[in-house]
């Protein structure tokens, strides 16, 4: 007789998925590191689930010159929901160990796969206002420059090389998207042999 009950491995990774979202409440998703001659070291603009960290400071100031607009916290909707956001995935992922489902896993799965989808379009979204819409009086304007830092990946601004990679938090959701993937598949797996 099939079952559609998860197998006792699932519900261990249901439970380090649950974790996992937690976890990235607690630590950056995001980094864009800028790297230029004036600055060797490097500036790091790191994106929390809550907040902008990092290099803030400057990067407002340098930006200024090009007429980029000054980042703030509190400018930005995402980082007032995505907290709850990640909670809500949390809460789902211990809550489908009680749940005991495969075809809610599933339906997880692809929420979770339409939210990065939909977080993906939105970034691109700031990264092309951010980098786009510039002040026509700023000090230093190049006709035809664009400063849209890269969605994911390397890409040169000026003198100026911008990086643009996950950071622990990102790194966190990617192993939780994963993990969910893998228990889907072991579930399809293990209902055809059942």
């Amino acid at each position: 007789m099939k079952t559609s009950n998860l197998t006792l491995l699932s519900k261990a990774m249901l439970l380090i998925v649950g974790l996992l979202f937690i976890g990235s409440l607690f630590v950056p998703l995001w980094r864009i590191e800028l790297d230029a001659p004036q600055y060797p070291e490097g500036l790091t603009l790191q994106l929390h689930a809550n907040k902008i960290a990092g290099d803030v400071d400057i990067i407002n100031g340098l930006n200024h010159y090009i007429g980029m607009a000054t980042l703030h916290t509190e400018n930005f909707f995402e980082f007032k929901i995505l907290p709850y956001i990640f909670s809500a995935f949390a809460l789902v992922a211990l809550a489908l160990i009680f749940i005991n489902n495969r075809k809610a896993v599933f339906a997880f799965l692809i929420t979770f796969v339409l939210f990065i989808a939909l977080s993906g379009i939105d970034f691109y979204r700031w990264n092309y206002e951010y980098g786009h819409n510039l002040d026509p009086h700023a000090a230093i304007i190049v006709p035809g420059m664009a400063y849209q830092p890269p969605l994911l990946g390397f890409k040169q601004l000026l003198n100026f090389g911008a990086y643009s990679i996950p950071d622990v938090g990102g790194w966190m959701l990617t192993a939780a998207g994963l993990l969910l993937a893998i228990i889907v598949w072991m579930e399809y797996k293990y209902k055809k042999t059942t």
